[in-house]
């Protein structure tokens, strides 16, 4: 996903309506909670074949490439963040999978790019459905308070940049309630990058 872009939902724009940050119909009628994501190209095609490899058929020799490039696909928001945290993944899900995708991914950018790395900074306060299948309202409702920051990892939120780390975006509904829970325990500003984004006539009007 390349320029124009924009600015907040990370989504492409058909055409610039001029120089600076520019916003999306679908970002204006509805704000998202988080600053900013960013993502590195449509969750379409390849790119979901690759992703679905690396989730789902451990193929983690993708890490790498998805690390370069999400650090290149995020420079903006990455260029003055304090920390990277990993979106986290229910303990049944985590027992069955074996790995959290998100964690590996966030753990490649903090190498790439020098990053501190806080990947307990949010837990899930509570078991949530597979949000595959529902509607962007439902994912909403799915989601809605099911993330949390441990008390004892307030200190490496407050004050400061967080961006999160996801692999794909779909509504941004995971993204805003991630945020949310970051901001309510201090978190200056909550960025978000993922590999991809699924973009429909909605999100690019």
């Amino acid at each position: 996903i390349r320029p124009p872009l924009c600015d907040r939902l990370g989504i492409p724009l058909s055409f610039s309506v001029g120089d600076g940050p520019q916003l999306s119909a679908a970002a204006i009628a509805e704000p998202p909670v988080y600053g900013r994501a960013r993502a590195v190209a449509r969750f379409d095609g390849a790119m979901r074949d690759l992703v679905h490899a690396y989730k789902y058929a451990d193929r983690h020799d993708a890490g790498r490439l998805f690390g370069r490039w999400l650090a290149e696909a995020g420079r903006d928001v990455l260029a003055d963040a304090d920390a990277l945290v990993p979106v986290p993944l229910a303990r049944w899900r985590l027992f069955n999978r074996r790995y959290n995708q998100a964690a590996m991914l966030a753990l490649e950018v903090a190498r790439i790019t020098g990053h501190a790395y806080v990947p307990t900074a949010l837990r899930r306060a509570r078991a949530t459905r597979s949000q595959v299948g529902l509607t962007p309202d439902q994912r909403r409702r799915n989601v809605a308070g099911a993330f949390a920051v441990p008390p004892g990892h307030r200190s490496a939120i407050e004050g400061r940049a967080i961006v999160i780390v996801d692999d794909v975006v779909t509504t941004g509904a995971t993204l805003d309630a991630c945020a949310r829970a970051l901001l309510a325990a201090g978190a200056a500003r909550v960025d978000a990058i993922a590999v991809a984004i699924a973009i429909d006539g909605r999100r690019t009007a």
